[in-house]
């Protein structure tokens, strides 16, 4: 079986035995797809908070079944590379355990006999507040204080809670467009963070700016056949038109 479900943000309480009933009878052949903002890997190793995340990526590790992610846009992208690149089931994926697995951008797998396009990434939504790069003299530190001290909360910090990987590179794009045009653009389900322009800027937030991502997106929307397009991010449960499910608290059963 296969189940979706949407943001976890490192928290992982949905998958308890009581809130998910349905593991106790799934085995390692049976998946969870996160559609992004996981969360799992966070903190660094230093961190005294490192303990109780490798806890719950052990904890997961212990379930019934496998665990499967696309990136989103709260996550650290600079430990993602920290772990071994494998292929499995015809695609690539970050190994975190034997069972919890980091789908790669662009690629495609095969999931009991259906094919699953992934693509993870998303623009944030909440740095309104600006982006503060970090410098060796520690400058960066009295600014952060400042932005505090005056109440602006909406910022992050360059590569340690805010990276600009969370949005694809041009090769990252080309390579998912090569994958989709070797399977002559027919996959079953599509495993995204955000969706396509036109399903944001009209059905879920027209205050959102268009970028790199979400304009492919609306590229492969137009040329791919597909049964069903499953994205988080905006934190909802909804279906939207016939093909696109935006996950957050749900966890669905597809297969």
């Amino acid at each position: 079986m296969i189940f979706v479900t949407g943001d976890c943000h490192s928290d992982f309480r949905k998958f308890s035995s009581k809130n998910f009933p349905e593991q106790k009878k799934l085995t390692k052949n049976d998946y969870i797809i996160i559609c992004g903002d996981f969360g799992g890997i966070w903190y660094s190793e230093d961190s005294e908070y490192h303990k109780e995340e490798e806890y719950w990526l052990n904890w997961l590790e212990k379930k019934s079944y496998t665990t499967l992610f696309v990136d989103g846009n709260h996550e650290n992208f600079g430990r993602f590379y920290h772990f071994p690149v494998e292929e499995w089931n015809g695609g690539k994926v970050h190994k975190l355990r034997p069972s919890v697995l980091h789908l790669m951008r662009g690629e495609i797998f095969t999931l009991n006999q259906k094919k699953f396009f992934t693509f993870g990434g998303a623009s944030s939504h909440d740095i309104e507040d600006g982006i503060i790069t970090m410098d060796k003299e520690g400058k960066w530190r009295q600014k952060e204080k400042h932005y505090k001290r005056i109440g602006k909360n909406c910022y992050r910090i360059k590569n340690l809670t805010w990276w600009e990987t969370e949005l694809p590179t041009q090769e990252e794009l080309e390579h998912g467009l090569k994958n989709l045009e070797r399977n002559c653009y027919q996959v079953d389900y599509i495993i995204s963070h955000c969706c396509p322009r036109r399903i944001e800027s009209d059905f879920l937030n027209k205050g959102y700016s268009k970028d790199i991502l979400t304009v492919y997106f609306d590229e492969i929307a137009e040329k791919a056949d597909f049964q069903k397009w499953f994205f988080g991010h905006y934190h909802e449960d909804r279906q939207i038109l016939e093909k696109y499910i935006l996950l957050y608290k749900q966890i669905m059963k597809i297969n």
